[in-house]
């Protein structure tokens, strides 16, 4: 059984990624990634601040916009539309969630889509279903792919179900298995919450993409001999054992789906290294088409 490691690929990305920053430097050019946070959720600071000091190891231009909860939407479409217009900046990324009170839908369609490195403006979108290789696609799917690309795991032909349909994993996901090419032709099923007897398809699956956002919910029953897991999932469980009161778990059981795996990627330490990798990968790919 491979344990597939988020950590040693993200770091394959991230040497990928210091080549082209050296190469562009040569053409005295910088990429500029803008992270902007509303409000002061825990867990999305922790997120701008990790995005913050890989821009700043890699020597990327990088700007943390860190505005308060009160800030009202127009407030931060002015914000959005001066990063717009800001030519050292390629990248720009809003932090999921923003506060109730901000129409998340109306910040993402005001990002310009050649900048908008999160992969989920409609232009976007439409992109990675067209297959037009110009757009961009959102982190974490793109993660997963690149995972399954350097384990070797074969996607041609395969049978992959995804569990989950969010826009931020699961139908993205979906259409990158899909596209022709590397990582792609695989035949895809999408399943969801209102899905009928569930295990009997992911027992079909070659490959399973567990993002459903719920701890442990892929037990073994759900799982065939000789699969290949890819857990997205990233949970918060309560452990007193542990210094910090809890521990991250997966979408997937792992201890008892492990052993009936070909592969799968653990939780911490699979997919959630790639995120960042790829987000520093799009912005990349933004500052090289923007001459």
């Amino acid at each position: 059984m491979q344990i597939i490691s988020g950590t040693a690929v993200a770091e394959k990305v991230i040497e990928e990624c210091r080549r082209e920053i050296a190469e562009l430097a040569a053409l005295g050019r910088k990429p500029g990634l803008a992270v902007v946070l509303i409000g002061d959720d825990p867990a999305s600071r922790a997120y701008v601040r990790s995005k913050d000091k890989k821009c700043r190891d890699l020597g990327l231009h990088s700007v943390k916009l860190e505005l308060p909860a009160t800030t009202t939407q127009e407030e931060l479409l002015a914000h959005v539309h001066a990063l717009n217009n800001d030519p050292a900046i390629h990248g720009i990324l809003v932090q999921s969630p923003p506060p109730k009170h901000i129409d998340e839908a109306a910040i993402v369609r005001a990002i310009d889509p050649a900048k908008d490195v999160d992969g989920f403006h409609p232009v976007n979108v439409a992109k990675l279903a067209l297959e037009d290789p110009t757009g961009f696609v959102p982190c974490t799917p793109l993660g997963c792919q690149r995972l399954l690309i350097e384990a070797g795991i074969e996607t041609s032909g395969a049978h992959a179900v995804v569990v989950g349909r969010s826009m931020i994993v699961g139908k993205p996901m979906a259409l990158l298995l899909m596209a022709k090419g590397k990582g792609g032709d695989a035949t895809v099923t999408v399943t969801h919450s209102r899905t009928r007897d569930l295990a009997a398809i992911t027992r079909t699956a070659d490959i399973i993409i567990a993002a459903i956002g719920r701890p442990h919910f892929i037990k073994a029953e759900h799982v065939k001999e000789g699969a290949v897991v890819i857990d997205v999932g990233i949970n918060r469980v309560d452990d007193p054992t542990t210094e910090k009161g809890y521990k991250l778990v997966g979408d997937v059981a792992y201890d008892e789906v492990a052993p009936k795996c070909r592969a799968i990627t653990p939780v911490p330490g699979g997919v959630g290294p790639m995120t960042i990798a790829m987000l520093m990968a799009n912005t990349i790919k933004a500052c090289k088409q923007a001459v």
